[in-house]
């Protein structure tokens, strides 16, 4: 016979423990969520029986509900209210109940939830209902929830036999994520003799797994270094293997880039907040402009009067670099700014075992972008072609008609815009401060010097495998050690290899 809802809940006022405990069983038995609430409030101390009108309700601060229909319940001013008490063995009992008609409920998310909740606080009492559940279950992800949920529970009761714990030991490795080492290390205190290398033989595979997975970790994390580098240095290996200029201010080229995206953004949030989530896209052309811009009149008023002269262009460019610092530190003081990121660019995700944030996946992209374009206007552009033709000879590129001082000023302009494009992304992943950009110079030079001057390729594969050993080496040497070690293997490396990985046929050969 169908349990009356609202008769049982009236019943509760006035029954026994006992009583209770077969209300709470009938009550769940419907796998009605209107009983919900009820229940619920039964378990918190919430749930109300009024002596003189004889109803039951719920308490929610000064006002009182309806446990079936949620309605507020006004109570005469003869009320005599007492709270239906439980002991801990009911509310054990409730939480059951409630669980496992989660479990059974037609929303998988909210399945999913019950199992994950199985999961984490596991209770031999619970073992029928997933047992249950998991017959009715249709849904992948929640059966493999429930299936591991049940695992984890027989294998910490100490009253389930050897073999039927053995057997869940796979099922906890596979299916309990980053917390099953926990889980298995805690099992493996208090397991017999019989258990024990079982669970000893699925923690060292989940400690391979996670070596594994940890080297595929920090992989991604030096691609993620390695793109910032390649950005911040791919403007410096055109300019250096063009020109042949040892350009010191560089480095302030990205600082300029960030502090231009710091403006766009901060007169877009006063003015357009709606277009708050594009800023960051409507800074790229800005940044570009901008250092390009400043680029073009470095090259035409210092740079073009010392070529021939490597040492007094590099003083020139460091104390260039020094103005620009204090500049910029004047206009906008010492401490550092914000760039707010946007929502498309902000959290992460798993996938399989790495850890991907957003931020640095969009740097990625990004960088490959720019490069793919660099190659574009190389190859493809009379630009490209011009500058490819002073890179290999000069005096004759100029015999050929190439103008080439508008190489150079272009060729500067061109690489300043990409240390400024590199000043955006850069916003999104450090603080932008007038000393932004020494500290990307010193690597930006080893990039381009280790994978060979003017060779775009060179300075890609030099950015991935110096940002790959950065991260391989900081574990163990630390951040600052392992770039002093990069440092000497770099070294090392150009007494073999004087002029790279990838070598250009060109002016800087002939000389």
């Amino acid at each position: 016979m169908p349990t009356d809802i609202p008769a049982a809940i009236r019943a509760m006022g006035d029954a026994s423990l006992k009583e209770l405990g077969q209300i709470v069983t009938d009550l769940a038995g419907t796998g009605d969520s209107a009983v919900v609430p009820a229940l619920t409030a039964l378990g918190d101390g919430n749930l109300y029986f009024d002596e003189t009108s004889g109803i039951v309700v719920i308490e929610r601060g000064s006002t009182y509900l309806d446990p079936v229909s949620g309605d507020p319940v006004e109570l005469g001013a003869d009320a005599d209210l007492s709270k239906i008490r439980v002991n801990n063995g009911l509310r054990r009992d409730i939480a059951a109940a409630l669980a496992g008609m989660t479990l059974m409920s037609a929303n998988p998310a909210t399945r999913l939830t019950a199992a994950q909740g199985f999961l984490s606080n596991p209770d031999p009492a619970n073992i029928p209902l997933l047992d249950e559940a998991i017959a009715a279950e249709t849904d992948a992800e929640v059966l493999r929830a429930m299936q591991t949920a049940r695992a984890v529970t027989i294998l910490g009761d100490s009253e389930q036999g050897v073999e039927v714990r053995q057997a869940a030991v796979p099922l906890v490795a596979a299916g309990a994520g980053r917390n099953a080492l926990t889980i298995l290390n805690s099992a493996l205190n208090d397991a017999p003799e019989e258990l024990a290398p079982a669970i000893k033989a699925a923690i060292a595979g989940l400690e391979q797994e996670r070596a594994i997975w940890g080297a595929l970790q920090n992989v991604w994390f030096g691609v993620s270094l390695g793109s910032v580098l390649l950005l911040a240095a791919i403007g410096l290996a055109i300019t250096f293997g063009v020109m042949g200029v040892i350009n010191m201010a560089h480095g302030e080229m990205v600082m300029l880039g960030a502090y231009t995206t710091f403006i766009v953004q901060l007169v877009i949030r006063q003015n357009f907040p709606g277009l708050l989530d594009y800023s960051l896209l409507i800074a790229l052309p800005g940044a570009f402009l901008v250092t390009g811009a400043i680029g073009v009149g470095i090259e035409r008023g210092i740079i073009r009067w010392l070529y021939g002269r490597p040492l007094e262009t590099l003083l020139a460019t460091w104390g260039l670099s020094l103005i620009l610092q204090q500049t910029v530190r004047s206009i906008f003081g010492p401490t550092n700014q914000m760039v707010i990121a946007p929502t498309w660019m902000a959290g992460s995700t798993e996938f399989y075992g790495l850890s991907i944030t957003y931020g640095r996946f969009w740097i990625v992209i990004f960088a490959m972008i720019v490069f793919a374009l660099l190659l574009l206007i190389l190859n493809r552009t009379p630009l490209g072609l011009q500058m490819r033709a002073v890179t290999q000879n000069r005096r004759m590129a100029s015999a050929m008609g190439i103008r080439t001082p508008f190489v150079d000023a272009m060729t500067f302009g061109l690489g300043s815009g990409i240390a400024g494009l590199a000043g955006v992304a850069l916003t999104q992943i450090d603080n932008i401060s007038p000393n932004l950009g020494q500290n990307y110079i010193i690597d930006s030079f080893m990039v381009v010097v280790f994978g060979g001057v003017g060779n775009l390729w060179g300075t890609l594969v030099g950015a991935l495998t110096l940002g790959v050993a950065n991260k391989f080496l900081e574990p163990y040497a630390g951040a600052v050690l392992g770039k002093i070690l990069i440092l000497v293997l770099i070294i090392l490396f150009i007494q073999r290899r004087p002029r790279g990985l990838f070598a250009l046929k060109g002016r800087a050969v002939e000389q």
